[in-house]
């Protein structure tokens, strides 16, 4: 969109357009003009410099105008732009500000990032924003995640025995088709399979591993939600780590994904073979037990001693996936030498997007080929090294 205004470099003042704006479509002009048209070092009578400067009111006066002129998308991105543009990080340690932005993802985790330095009088308001967006998140993946985990589980307790009501139909008859009788269009059922009942005890552990590198954001907030999601299913034992150099263990936080996400710290170094080798010490049922590790794979540790590590955990029998990113983002920039490494051992990896990452879990709990399943639903996954 282009609107009105000048540029200093035209001599005649009229502009890039020659149109004089007035009433609200100045007042749009002046809100974009704030971010897009701010140009550090170019001042002069007539020029527009743009800029929200350092002034809270300033900034509180464009955060409402640009509520009042567009819609919520826009001023969401409008927002980022602001704050990446225009570095206002150091405003959203003011309540006040806060209080009049629009959370989004994007608020999320730059309010994570910044959670060790913000004031007493700022945090709580940080938390009701991150809190908004993280039940966002919850209400439209939680209940595809628990439909596609019980499913999982169900299939997976396949019985020979089954009581009526829990008969497979579907892989009963193909069991069955050699004893079709084409007189009589119908299949002898010699042999019946079913779903088993549901067993009071916990089904399978998974365990999500999750890398606090700057880079990897937006999938610290979608993997958080997704561990508390998880923790709340009694047949599933959950733990969720968060590591950079040092490990943390946020299992406990686990009954409020917001608290889970104040407990991470993103930026920092990498040690993916030290955050590998605690979650080993968790496992105490391999074949029962899923890792998820969440990372881009560029590794600041011992790469041999993270290869044998994981090759440890797939030989014992436990199902290992690397994600290179949980978001919507596209592809993520990742090591690729570290992703075909893996890929040698077994271990598939490859990006997911949130709204995937339910049917992955379920393919992985029920001990389907994960990487299989990824290439068949368009997951691209990294290849071993050529010999």
């Amino acid at each position: 969109m282009v609107l009105g205004g000048t540029d200093e470099s035209e001599s005649d003042g009229q502009g890039v357009t020659g149109i004089q704006l007035d009433g609200q479509d100045a007042r749009i002009d002046a809100a974009l003009a704030a971010v897009y048209d701010a140009r550090p070092g170019r001042r002069g009578a007539g020029g527009r410099t743009g800029g929200l400067g350092n002034s809270a009111p300033a900034v509180a006066r464009w955060l409402g105008d640009i509520r009042r002129y567009f819609p919520t998308s826009v001023v969401q991105v409008l927002q980022r732009d602001a704050i990446d543009r225009l570095q206002l990080r150091r405003l959203l340690l003011e309540p006040e500000m806060l209080r009049a932005v629009e959370p989004d993802l994007h608020l999320v985790t730059l309010l994570v990032e910044l959670n060790k330095v913000l004031p007493d009088a700022t945090r709580a308001t940080a938390r009701q924003l991150v809190a908004q967006v993280v039940e966002q998140i919850e209400r439209r993946l939680a209940s595809r995640t628990k439909q596609a985990v019980h499913g999982a589980l169900a299939r997976s307790q396949r019985t020979r025995r089954p009581r009526p009501s829990d008969i497979d139909w579907g892989r009963t008859v193909l069991a069955n088709l050699r004893h079709y009788l084409p007189d009589q269009r119908t299949v002898i059922p010699e042999r019946l399979v079913g779903y088993g009942r549901r067993q009071r005890s916990l089904s399978r552990d998974v365990i999500v591993a999750i890398d606090q590198s700057g880079s990897m954001a937006d999938s610290v907030v979608y993997a958080s939600v997704f561990g508390a999601v998880l923790a709340s299913m009694p047949a599933l034992r959950t733990h969720v780590v968060a590591f950079d150099t040092a490990v943390a263990d946020l299992t406990p936080l686990l009954h409020d994904p917001v608290e889970v996400l104040f407990g991470v710290q993103l930026g920092g170094g990498t040690d993916i073979a030290q955050a590998v080798g605690y979650c080993q010490q968790l496992v105490t049922r391999p074949a029962d037990t899923v890792l998820v590790l969440v990372s881009d794979l560029f590794e600041g540790g011992n790469s041999s001693l993270l290869h044998d590590r994981i090759a440890a955990l797939q030989q014992a029998g436990v199902c290992v996936v690397v994600l290179l990113a949980l978001s919507d983002e596209g592809a993520p920039a990742y090591d690729h030498g570290q992703a075909a490494a893996f890929a040698a051992l077994g271990v598939p990896s490859f990006a997911c997007t949130p709204d995937a990452f339910p049917d992955l879990l379920a393919a992985a709990l029920e001990g389907r080929d994960v990487g299989r399943w990824a290439n068949e639903h368009g997951l691209h996954t990294a290849a071993p090294p050529t010999q």
